[in-house]
């Protein structure tokens, strides 16, 4: 393992110049011999995962108008978890695409986007909760409607919490991957329906070991007319670990302190 030396403290401002070039395109199709992992979540689901450190779990929409919310936490120190607002903040940024690093609590970087299809990923607008569901959709319990029973992604996150020993004090702000949505100079934010198509998908590398919980139901500004959360792929997958030169930690300089401060955890 190279020597690790703290960068050199940096102020940097909305101008501050990214790397010059394309960001790196990922494979469209996952090399075989590296393949760990693949599972289809129905629309609604909810699924939560211990991620090792440098493997890539890769979101698929299915449909036409997927949403994936999603939020983590280190693995092996549960109160160092996503923090909304520094990601955004640390890298001058209201949405989340290639290039931009999740960063949790204590300035680590959690997950690199390593590749992305879409370039705008919503990270402002939190989630869904049965009042949502029900003010738009209506009610349907999974004692009348059975698989067909109406789900949201709060209920969902509060139950893959609990089988972490975590619970409602631990739902914190997440990131709706595969979502959009814009404000106007009022500050009034706006929806935007089916930004992903099928087939759009986004790489997300583990820079620590994570408990990662993502639920697949609709994004709580969804302006869809009836009750339909879209199915999504996972998959898990071996890349490389980030050199020096990585497009993710060289894509701000904040990013190479959140990338030093995950590092030293593995001396």
């Amino acid at each position: 393992m190279p020597l690790l030396v703290p960068p050199a403290p940096s102020g940097t401002t909305f101008t501050t110049t990214r790397p010059a070039g394309p960001a790196p395109v990922p494979p469209a199709e996952i090399p075989p011999e590296r393949l760990l992992y693949e599972e289809t979540l129905p629309g609604g689901a909810g699924w939560s995962w211990s991620l090792r450190r440098h493997l890539t779990l890769r979101l698929t929409a299915l449909e036409n108008g997927a949403n994936v919310s999603l939020i983590c936490f280190n693995r092996h120190d549960l109160v160092d978890r996503y923090n909304m607002a520094d990601t955004l903040k640390g890298q001058h940024t209201a949405k989340l695409t290639a290039g931009y690093i999740l960063v949790s609590d204590m300035g680590r970087a959690m997950l690199s986007i390593t590749g992305d299809t879409l370039g705008w990923h919503d990270a402002i607008s939190g989630h869904d909760n049965a009042g949502i569901v029900r003010q738009k959709w209506g009610e349907r319990s999974y004692q009348a409607a059975r698989n067909e029973w109406f789900q949201n992604s709060r209920d969902h996150f509060l139950m893959e919490l609990g089988k972490h020993g975590l619970d409602r004090r631990d739902l914190v702000a997440n990131v709706n991957f595969f979502s959009k949505v814009t404000a106007d100079d009022e500050g009034v934010m706006h929806y935007v329906p089916d930004h992903a198509k099928a087939g759009d998908f986004i790489d997300l590398r583990a820079e620590m070991d994570l408990l990662v919980i993502l639920t697949t139901c609709h994004h709580p500004l969804d302006t869809a007319e009836s009750y339909s959360p879209k199915k999504v792929k996972l998959q898990l997958w071996r890349s490389d670990p980030p050199g020096p030169g990585d497009w993710c930690r060289k894509y701000r300089p904040e990013n190479e302190r959140a990338f030093f401060n995950s590092e030293v955890l593995y001396i």
